[in-house]
């Protein structure tokens, strides 16, 4: 979701590209609940993060839960941030809950990446 973010809202201007430590597949509920605000991440895949990837980036920014501890280590130059979201697919409840946090979660994402591109 964040990548589709920062897509939209960063534009050309920024080489968006998301990576973890573990490559899961996009969540089919995640391409759906941004489908639902018009940004298609349909074609988007999950990657494990790499040294060169981490190596030529100017902003390495974690999202979720221990990611921050459990990111390789990048050289002193790159700028890292961590904003801790919640993992919606690791939401449980009913159904409806489940999409309200996808939901929730999906506007956190997109309201910190337009603060982020605000300053």
């Amino acid at each position: 979701m964040a990548e589709g973010w920062g897509r939209k809202i960063l534009g050309q201007e920024w080489n968006v590209l998301s990576a973890g430590i573990e490559a899961h597949g996009v969540n089919p509920k995640a391409i759906m609940v941004m489908s639902e605000i018009g940004i298609d991440i349909s074609n988007q895949t999950s990657n494990t993060i790499d040294s060169q990837i981490l190596n030529n980036a100017d902003l390495v920014v974690t999202l979720c839960g221990d990611a921050a501890d459990k990111c390789p280590m990048t050289p002193p130059s790159i700028r890292r941030e961590h904003w801790g979201f919640d993992d919606p697919a690791k939401a449980t409840g009913t159904e409806e809950d489940i999409w309200a946090e996808f939901q929730r979660v999906r506007d956190e994402i997109g309201e910190r990446i337009q603060l982020f591109a605000s300053k």
